[in-house]
Parts: structure tokens; sequence; C-alpha cells
């Protein structure tokens, strides 16, 4: 079992930053990828950005160059630094990770946080 609770977000400016943190516990010790997906009102959930736990990281083009992803594995806590913040980045925030399975059958398990809510006006 894995929690994942999402914490950072609020109003901003636009123009503004925000920094979201999303912070594992329970059975985290062997936590895979880890990543940021959004859904804002009226649309479908999209994937943000990505880290493997190796600290490779992709993101989709839209927030490229304004948005960072990062991880800290001893604390089991993904971080997204979103800078450079649009009107149109305002959606609800996700965490996930997978929990991956050493056991055969080896596979992974997908975890999702509550989200958290970031406004960014004009």
């Amino acid at each position: 079992q894995v929690q994942l609770v999402e914490s950072g977000g609020g109003l901003v400016q636009a123009g503004g930053s925000l920094r979201l943190s999303c912070a594992a516990s329970g059975s985290a010790a062997s936590i895979g990828d880890m990543g940021w997906h959004r859904q804002a009102p009226g649309k479908q959930r999209e994937l943000v950005a990505t880290i493997t736990s190796g600290g490779i990281t992709n993101y989709a083009d839209s927030v490229k160059g304004r948005f960072t992803i990062s991880r800290d594995n001893a604390q089991n806590t993904v971080y997204l630094q979103m800078n450079s913040l649009k009107p149109e980045d305002t959606a609800v925030y996700y965490c996930n990770a997978v929990l991956v399975i050493t056991r055969y059958p080896y596979h992974g398990i997908n975890y999702w946080g509550k989200g958290t809510l970031v406004t960014v006006s004009s």
C-alpha cells in the first residue's frame, strides 16, 4: 500500500511560480516512476511530467522549459517546480507513483494522490 499526499497548490498570478510536493508513505521502498498529471475544468486529465527512479525526466510540450520535476528518493517525495505560470495551467494537479513488485509475478501498481488545485489568474 502506498499513500500519496499532494501539497503546494494555491492561487498565483500569471508569471508567478509555485512548487508542488507529493509525499509517499506506506510501502514506498520500491517506488519506480513518479509523475504529475493535471485536469482542467471540462478537460481530460493529461500528463504533465514524469521522472524515473534514476532521475530521467520527461515533459509535456506545453510545460517544457517552465516546469521542473524532481524527486528525493530518501524522502519518497516528488516535486513539481512551476515557473512562468499561465492561466491555462489552472487545473487540479495529481501526483502518481508506481510501486514495483519485485516478487513474481513482477508488475507495477499505480497509485494516485487526491490532487491539489492550482489557479493562475490573469
